[in-house]
């Protein structure tokens, strides 16, 4: 599968900030897609998933692909998390073939046993953050796409994030959305500019 976005332009407020965007995220790739802040990441991401219009150009799925819209796990922004459920619930609850004792397991590979089952809104913000990108990757999908996912990790936690996203994509084609590349080297880079 590969995700063409083809001269993708969008205005904010009257603003252009995408200008024709050519980009292929093919089921192998491996991206960071940078720029400043305010130069359209969380836009062109948003277009890609069909929560935004571009005013121009198109995104096509090519290939053998089923689904009419792109089948992603994602990242956003914000944590996107069920505050009055567990970790442990808000993963399970995203794959119906997901019992909560494999949820419990993979959050075990992070959280201590006493973060597993209280409110996630009782929980740090990093902490959050590391639930909401498990919850990403074992959604089935065909691609991750990831919106500033390390935000507040220290380098060595951010480490190991980085390795388990690896490890749960296998052959999905992945895209961190961040300003800046630590870590993330081995990508190739889509800078936005700003």
């Amino acid at each position: 599968m590969i995700i063409e976005l083809k001269d993708i332009s969008k205005a904010v407020n009257g603003r252009p900030v995408l200008k024709e965007i050519n980009w292929h995220i093919g089921s192998e790739d491996t991206w960071l897609l940078t720029g400043a802040a305010g130069s359209g990441k969380t836009l062109l991401l948003r277009i890609v998933l069909g929560l935004e219009k571009a005013d121009s150009g198109s995104v096509n799925l090519l290939g053998d692909y089923k689904y009419a819209s792109v089948n992603a796990g994602v990242v956003f922004q914000e944590d996107r998390l069920c505050g009055q459920f567990s970790a442990v619930e808000n993963v399970a609850m995203v794959n119906e073939r997901l019992s909560e004792m494999v949820a419990e397991e993979e959050l075990g590979k992070f959280l201590r046993e006493e973060e597993l089952y209280v409110p996630v809104s009782s929980l740090d913000p990093v902490t959050r953050r590391i639930v909401v990108i498990i919850r990403a990757c074992i959604i089935p999908s065909d691609v991750l796409l990831m919106d500033e996912p390390f935000r507040g990790m220290e380098e060595g936690l951010r480490s190991r994030m980085i390795s388990y996203i690896r490890d749960k994509a296998g052959h999905k084609g992945i895209v961190f959305a961040q300003r800046g590349g630590e870590g993330l080297e081995f990508c190739r880079r889509f800078d936005l500019g700003g």
